[in-house]
C-alpha cells in the first residue's frame, strides 16, 4: 500500500506563472528577412485562414499549400488541431487559452515569414482582437486574412469530426459556435464561401488572388496541372 504523502503542495512551484522578461535585448542580425528571400526567390507572407469548424479552412489550406509547392515556392502550413499536438498542447478552449493560442501562433508565423516562407495559419481563430493583434505583427503587404465562410448550421450538418454532435451533447465544453462566440471578420482580404465553391476551387480562388496582388507570380499551368486528381 503506497503511504500517501501529507505535505501540501507547493502551489507557487506548481503552479504555472508566466512573467515576462525584463532583462532581454534585442541582438540584430546579419541575415535579413531579404536576404533570405532573395535566396528563396518569393515574397514571404502569412495566409490567416479563419472560419467555423467544418467551414473548409484545412482542406483548402492543405490545396493551396500543395498547388504553391508544386510551383517551387517555400511553404509551410499552421494547423490548429496540429498545433494543438506539440506547442500548444497545454492550452485548452476557454476564452484566455483561445487568446494565447493565438498569440503564440502569430509569433510563430512571424519567425517563419521572417525566414522567408509563405507560410498558412488555418485557425478558427474566433476573436477579432486576436485577428487584429496578428495582424499587427506584419507589415501591410505581409498579412492576408481569409475568411472561409459557411453558415453555422451548413458547418454543423457537415460535421466532418462530430465536433458539434459532441458539443451539442455537453461533452465540449466552449465549443465555437455552440456556446462561444464566433466573430466575423470586419476587414477580411478575401471571402471564400465554401456553400458555393468547391475546395478546390476556393484554393484557385486564393493563388489568384495571389497572383493578382503580387505576392506571387504568374502560374506555371503545367506544374498546377500535376496536382490535381
Amino acid at each position: 500500500m503506497l503511504k500517501q504523502n501529507s505535505e501540501k503542495p507547493d502551489t507557487e512551484r506548481t503552479r504555472r506563472v508566466v512573467r515576462r522578461a525584463t532583462n532581454v535585448v534585442w541582438h540584430d542580425l546579419q541575415v535579413d528577412k531579404s536576404t533570405r528571400s532573395q535566396i528563396k526567390e518569393q515574397n514571404p507572407c502569412l495566409l490567416w485562414f479563419t472560419g467555423l469548424s467544418g467551414a473548409g479552412k484545412s482542406t483548402i489550406a492543405d490545396m493551396v499549400e500543395k498547388k504553391l509547392n508544386a510551383q517551387g515556392k517555400h511553404t509551410y502550413l499552421l494547423d490548429g488541431d496540429n498545433v494543438r499536438h506539440g506547442l500548444n498542447r497545454d492550452l485548452g478552449f476557454t476564452d484566455a487559452e483561445r487568446v494565447e493560442n493565438i498569440r503564440r501562433v502569430g509569433e510563430v508565423a512571424k519567425l517563419f515569414v521572417d525566414a522567408g516562407i509563405i507560410t498558412i495559419a488555418s485557425f478558427i481563430s474566433p476573436f477579432r482582437s486576436d485577428r487584429r493583434l496578428v495582424r499587427e505583427l506584419f507589415d501591410p503587404d505581409e498579412f492576408i486574412e481569409v475568411y472561409i465562410s459557411a453558415p453555422l448550421e451548413v458547418c454543423e450538418a457537415r460535421d466532418p469530426k462530430g465536433l458539434y454532435k459532441r458539443a451539442r451533447a455537453g461533452e465540449i465544453p466552449h465549443f465555437t459556435g455552440i456556446d462561444s462566440d464566433y466573430e466575423t471578420p470586419e476587414r477580411e482580404h478575401i471571402v471564400l464561401d465554401t456553400t458555393v465553391l468547391s475546395p478546390a476551387q476556393s484554393a484557385d480562388s486564393l493563388i489568384d488572388f495571389m497572383v493578382e496582388y503580387g505576392f506571387v507570380g504568374p502560374l506555371d499551368d503545367s506544374l498546377s496541372d500535376q496536382t490535381d486528381g
